[in-house]
């Protein structure tokens, strides 16, 4: 469906940052896709577009199917603008249960739940400790990999970009059998994080193999307790690559949040295994919320 008329819309910028950032940090989101970098990396991705409702700032998206949808309005008159965006036949996702709760209740709307788009959310100190026996499996992978080569980390500079867009492209050939929408896309936004990672706002580290980088991963502040991870990739030949980078991620940055989100698996039975042997302490729940007419 086209985008109602609304006044001002138009594409989300970097220019938006500020306005932005102030909204969600007021908001304090749990979702994974409510940051500002989040936003702006996968913006054509979801064509974002945004507009005013009742005062409240609204971005308006598409999913990979093609099909409109609005985010939580921020700011202004929430419960005006969900009316309004209803009525117009734009359904909502990403409410989570405690938007559900506070705007919700009462309303006739017909509520689905969104398996695929739950966010996994962890123990920061969990993974990067992995401690006990329920992580005896990725410390054994962890210890396979550094027993056979030599390596170390560091936090991601502007030093290490041309080695992760190589170590990206390559990944990207060796994935390219799944010709998927979203696997082209998530490239795209990953390249332009590591570009732009400096002025998003992004922190990161790679592990590097002989001086060569063989695997980073990114992400950012979420809320007060919460850091989220928006890209991870390693060189899949090397076992145990994966759970080193993840573990280093958690172990150095973001120390002062007692959560790691993860986001979603999307449906990709594969990712969601390997998500949940991570014993993730929370599957954040996001729902596609439309207006259900009443019939006579």
């Amino acid at each position: 469906m086209e985008i109602p008329s609304y006044p001002e819309t138009r594409p989300l910028e970097m220019a938006d940052k500020p306005r932005l950032e102030v909204l969600l940090s007021d908001l304090q989101p749990r979702i994974s896709e409510l940051t500002f970098a989040g936003l702006y990396l996968f913006r054509k991705a979801h064509d974002y577009q945004l507009t005013s409702v009742a005062g409240s700032l609204v971005i308006i998206g598409k999913g990979y199917n093609d099909k409109r949808y609005f985010l939580p309005p921020l700011g202004g008159d929430c419960a005006e603008a969900l009316k309004t965006l209803f009525a117009d036949g734009l359904p909502l996702y990403g409410a989570d249960d405690q938007f559900v709760s506070g705007y919700l209740a009462g309303m006739n709307v017909h509520i689905t739940d969104l398996r695929d788009s739950h966010d996994y959310i962890y123990l920061r100190d969990e993974l990067a400790t992995l401690p006990g026996s329920r992580f005896h499996k990725k410390k054994n992978r962890i210890n396979y990999f550094t027993n056979r080569h030599h390596y170390t980390v560091a936090l991601y500079s502007g030093n290490h970009l041309d080695e992760c867009l190589e170590l990206l492209e390559m990944w990207f050939r060796i994935s390219r059998n799944d010709a998927a929408k979203s696997l082209i896309l998530e490239v795209e936004a990953t390249r332009e994080a590591l570009q732009s990672a400096k002025v998003l706002g992004l922190e990161g580290v790679v592990i590097l193999v002989d001086n060569t980088v063989k695997a980073f991963a990114l992400g950012e502040r979420l809320n007060s307790d919460t850091a989220v991870c928006h890209f991870e990739k390693a060189d899949p030949f090397a076992e145990g690559l994966y759970q080193l980078v993840n573990r280093e991620f958690a172990r150095l940055l973001f120390q002062e949040c007692r959560f790691i989100n993860r986001e979603q698996d999307l449906g990709d039975m594969g990712l969601r295994n390997a998500k949940l042997s991570y014993h993730p302490v929370e599957l954040l729940k996001k729902y596609l919320v439309s207006f259900q007419r009443e019939t006579s």
